[in-house]
């Protein structure tokens, strides 16, 4: 059925969520695949790993510039036209990358496939927070949550099918943006209307509404991208070797996909603030067991922990972002949260690394946690934050 009634009688429009977090999800497999894909080309090309580095930043700078972009887009052309578009594009800037094989004009166009998958990405989680009623918003936004970590999860799988030599990797990318853009069509007409041309709030306006909400986001994205790139480099200060701390970055990865419902279910009968102010303290408490855990067999089942309640930080700010706000105000919120998470993923691990530069491996845990513990207390000394 397309429809459906909640306990509460709210009609839950069970289609049109499916089929955009179906549109989301091939979204995330085809940007999985791209990042491994495109580093792999440029290790074989004998490119430095400073320069691949840069070259992989260019995306989330394109994030950070397109998203007080969206909502005037989205004002202007619609919003199903403009994630429509941006389908399209992203299937036609990929293919550019695959036709030029050149580092240095990859640079212009991966920031152009951050620009133009931005607003698909942002709309897309704006119409899913639109159609979860508020009643079921927890547990729809940790299915969203869970499926889209999965597609990102699934993308460098996808690898070992069709490998990282010539076309068919580059292909598989292209018709996954245009499946993605067709799963969009199918639905389109039964989404909201979120682009409202009445309302005019732009994402600098939206800043000082949410400023908590936005730091929360900075938080989330700089522990991800933090423990992805500096774990491993943690693990070899105490002599782990470098596949059992894949397997741990895994483990972590799972506990992401595995906990995000539960962590839903919860927030709809606690508050989606409580529990991500418990997913903040879960976390650090996780960065103060990790130099005592990582040697130990309990470690498995701490970074399960510790990646489920980090991304609930994320996933809890968007439920409350959800019921905050609507229409406009929604649109630039989402494009916020996309800006403040490529501030976030920016930001955070250069400056893990440099501390792990002045004091050693234990730089890692504790800039991690200092940062989750700055907003623990901010969050319990501004708890009237509008």
């Amino acid at each position: 059925m397309a429809l459906a009634k909640s306990e509460t009688g709210e009609t839950v429009q069970w289609a049109a969520i499916t089929g955009v977090i179906a549109t989301v999800s091939v979204f995330a497999i085809a940007q999985g695949l791209s990042y491994p894909l495109l580093s792999f080309i440029l290790q074989r090309q004998g490119v430095s790993p400073a320069v691949i580095g840069l070259s992989a930043a260019m995306t989330p700078v394109g994030f950070i510039l397109s998203s007080p972009l969206i909502p005037g887009l989205s004002r202007r052309f619609g919003a199903g036209r403009t994630a429509l578009t941006c389908a399209v594009l992203s299937a036609l800037v990929l293919a550019l990358i695959g036709w030029t094989q050149d580092v240095y004009l990859w640079f212009p166009l991966r920031f152009l496939i951050g620009v133009v998958t931005n607003p698909l990405y942002v709309l897309s989680e704006i119409w899913v927070i639109a159609l979860a009623p508020p009643s079921r918003r927890g547990r729809v936004m940790g299915i969203y949550s869970t499926i889209i970590s999965a597609g990102f999860a699934a993308g460098p799988l996808c690898l070992l099918a069709v490998g990282t030599e010539g076309w068919p990797p580059f292909l598989v990318g292209i018709l996954a943006f245009l499946f993605c853009g067709a799963c969009l069509a199918v639905v389109v007409k039964r989404l909201p209307k979120v682009d409202q041309a009445g309302e005019t709030v732009s994402v600098l306006g939206f800043m000082p509404l949410a400023w908590l909400l936005l730091s929360a986001v900075v938080v989330a994205a700089g522990f991800e991208q933090g423990i992805l790139a500096l774990l491993p480099v943690y693990g070899t200060h105490y002599g782990v070797p470098e596949a059992r701390m894949s397997a741990l970055l895994s483990m972590m990865i799972a506990g992401n996909i595995a906990m995000q419902v539960p962590l839903g279910l919860l927030s709809e009968r606690l508050t989606a603030r409580l529990v991500r102010f418990g997913c903040v303290s879960v976390t650090i408490l996780g960065c103060v067991l990790l130099p005592v855990l990582i040697e130990t067999p309990l470690i498995w089942l701490s970074v399960f922990i510790w990646g489920a309640v980090s991304y609930g930080i994320y996933t809890m700010s968007i439920i409350e972002l959800g019921e905050r706000f609507a229409g406009s105000a929604l649109v630039a919120g989402n494009a916020a949260f996309s800006l403040m998470w490529g501030v976030g993923g920016i930001v955070v691990p250069p400056l893990a690394g440099g501390v792990m530069g002045v004091i050693g491996a234990a730089g890692l845990p504790v800039t991690l946690g200092a940062i989750c513990a700055a907003l623990a207390v901010t969050t319990v000394f501004r708890r009237r934050v509008v």
